[in-house]
This record gives C-alpha cells, sequence and structure tokens, in this order.
C-alpha cells in the first residue's frame, strides 16, 4: 500500500508540474505576442503566419493555432496587473483558465471562480455547472445568514456554507415530500457532496440520538474536516418558520452532549428550506443560541441574465455609496 501511495503521489506531482511548466510557456507566449503587437504592429495576419510556421516546425505539437495564440495573448493581457492571482492560474488546466476567462466579465468575478475551482479541484463539467448555474451572482447577492454564534464559534464558516444550494441533478418534480428529497439527496450523494464543498463527510441519513429514552432522528448528518465539526442538515419542503430552529437547536445540544468527540468543534445546524424571507430569518437568527444557519435549495438552474442585472444595480448602488467593487 505505500509503494502505491507513493506512486500516486509522485504522479499527482508530475501532473501538477506538467501542467504549470505549460501554463507558464503559454503566459510567455502571450506575452511575446503581446510585445510584438505593441512594438513591430503585429496583426492577426501575422500571428496566423507564426502558427504556420510552428505548425511545420512541430508537426506533431497541438494547440497552436492562430485562434489559441490569440488566446494566450488574451490570457496574458488579462492577468499581467493581477500577480496575487499567479499562482491560482498555474495550478489549473488550460481548459479551466479558457473558461474562467471566457465566461466572466469582472476581475472579482475571475477570481472568485479560480479560488473555488482551486480550493474544491472541481473538474472541467463542474466549473461550467457553476458558472451555468451562477453561483457568484448567488454569493454576491445572498451571502450565507449564519446566527451569531456560528460566526463566534466557527469564524470561517461564512466562506463554506451558501445561502442556497442548486440541486438541480435530483431531478426532483415541482410537488415533491421531504422523503423525497432525502432519499433524492442520499441517491446522488456524490454530486451533493460536490456542491456542498471537498471538506464535507457524509456520516448517514435519519441518524438516530436518543434523549430521555426517546429516539429522534436528524435528516441528514455530515462531518466538515475545515471546521472540525458535526453538521446536521434538517431538510424543509416549505418556506422557511421561526418554528423550525427550536427543533435544529435541540438536535445540536443532543449531538454536542452524546455524538460530538472531545477534540471536536460545537456541531452547527442547517435548515435546507425549499423558499425563504430573508427578514424573517434574519429576525429568526438574530437571537438564536445554537450555531445555526438557513439556506434554500433549488431544483432548477436559477435565472442567470436576471442575476446578472440585479447585481449590475448592485455595483451601481455601491458606486454611489463610494465603494463599489473593482473592476
Amino acid at each position: 500500500m505505500e509503494l502505491i501511495d507513493a506512486a500516486r503521489t509522485k504522479a499527482v506531482v508530475a501532473v501538477v508540474a506538467v501542467n504549470t511548466t505549460l501554463i507558464e510557456l503559454y503566459w510567455s507566449i502571450g506575452e511575446f505576442i503581446q510585445r510584438k503587437i505593441a512594438d513591430d504592429g503585429w496583426g492577426k495576419g501575422t500571428v496566423e503566419v507564426l502558427a504556420e510556421h510552428i505548425r511545420r516546425k512541430q508537426p506533431n505539437v497541438r494547440g497552436y493555432s492562430a485562434s489559441n495564440l490569440w488566446r494566450m495573448m488574451q490570457f496574458c493581457e488579462t492577468y499581467r496587473d493581477q500577480p496575487k492571482l499567479a499562482t491560482l492560474l498555474r495550478e489549473l488546466p488550460w481548459s479551466h483558465n479558457l473558461l474562467i476567462m471566457s465566461r466572466c466579465k469582472r476581475d472579482d468575478e475571475r477570481e472568485f471562480y479560480l479560488r473555488l475551482a482551486t480550493r474544491e479541484r472541481w473538474s472541467h463539467r463542474e466549473l461550467q455547472r457553476q458558472l451555468n448555474g451562477a453561483l457568484f451572482e448567488r454569493v454576491a447577492l445572498s451571502p450565507p445568514k449564519l446566527a451569531p454564534a456560528v460566526r463566534e464559534i466557527h469564524p470561517d464558516a461564512a466562506s463554506i456554507f451558501k445561502d442556497s444550494y442548486l440541486v438541480e441533478f435530483l431531478g426532483l418534480p415541482s410537488a415533491h415530500s421531504e422523503a423525497d428529497l432525502e432519499h433524492a439527496l442520499v441517491e446522488k450523494l456524490k454530486q451533493f457532496l460536490i456542491e456542498l464543498g471537498r471538506d464535507f463527510c457524509f456520516i448517514g441519513s435519519q441518524y438516530t440520538v436518543q434523549v430521555g429514552g426517546r429516539d429522534f432522528a436528524i435528516d441528514l448528518l455530515f462531518f466538515n474536516r475545515a471546521l472540525n465539526c458535526l453538521v446536521a442538515f434538517e431538510l424543509k419542503i416549505e418556506e422557511f418558520q421561526p418554528e423550525h430552529l427550536g427543533k435544529l437547536e435541540f438536535y445540536l445540544e443532543a449531538l454536542d452532549r452524546d455524538v460530538k468527540k472531545p477534540h471536536e468543534q460545537p456541531s452547527i445546524g442547517v435548515l435546507l428550506c425549499a423558499t425563504k424571507d430573508h427578514e424573517v430569518v434574519e429576525y429568526a437568527l438574530s437571537r438564536a443560541a445554537s450555531p445555526a444557519l438557513v439556506s434554500e435549495y433549488q431544483t432548477c438552474l436559477p435565472d442567470k441574465k436576471l442575476l446578472q442585472a440585479k447585481l449590475h444595480e448592485f455595483y451601481e448602488l455601491a458606486q454611489g455609496a463610494g465603494s463599489a467593487p473593482s473592476e
């Protein structure tokens, strides 16, 4: 086993090194073309000649078409004034970088996806899914609503949880029960774990805790490695109601008394509801004694154009107030 693990580690290191070298090469080529355009008046025709020259000199080498050479130049142009992103760019494959560069219009949006794709190790397909699901717009417009106890006990929780979780992969009908939702999430557990984040580990569904001789079942129980704590999910197919928090707080108390290990942090509870009124959530959480949060689940891809329009309005308001995010 040690030999296998060592070989796998060596293979991963080799792949990362090859990818880093490739990205650095593309950056250098893009920088070279950019300099030639500025100093020698190169145009598209000249780049096409360069592509043909490379094809003739290196007939077995792929990836140096005129269009790809232009993308290398755009890549260098896009990030040349952002040295803090240099490491992230080299950790992601070229296909990921191209997707982010082509789909994102703002510096902060590109940085958002670069950091998450690196942290979560998204596949190209999952990166496409998150872009299609307007994750950046959703996070910018609706940061997660956390009880004060969550922020106090787990300062990094805001970067780990979401205000809404996209579960379009479940294929649920518009009319579904809590049992249907739970069953579908367990059936599609791999996709749900990707949506939650790579540090979530599944413990069980209908997880039983015993209090006073009675059995109580928590819908879904996870462990988060980054926060070092249990995370209980309670599922609600209707709109959030303040009284839902009471049951969740009861479960968290039971987990912390009887399930949590001594070295672990206090448990967190997530109410995953079909819909919620943000003001009602804010009022309900402001006096909550336990570390809890309220999130939505969405069974269909959101209207990205509508979210982009709302985000544009948000940026304009922020600019008017003198605190606009950087372009």
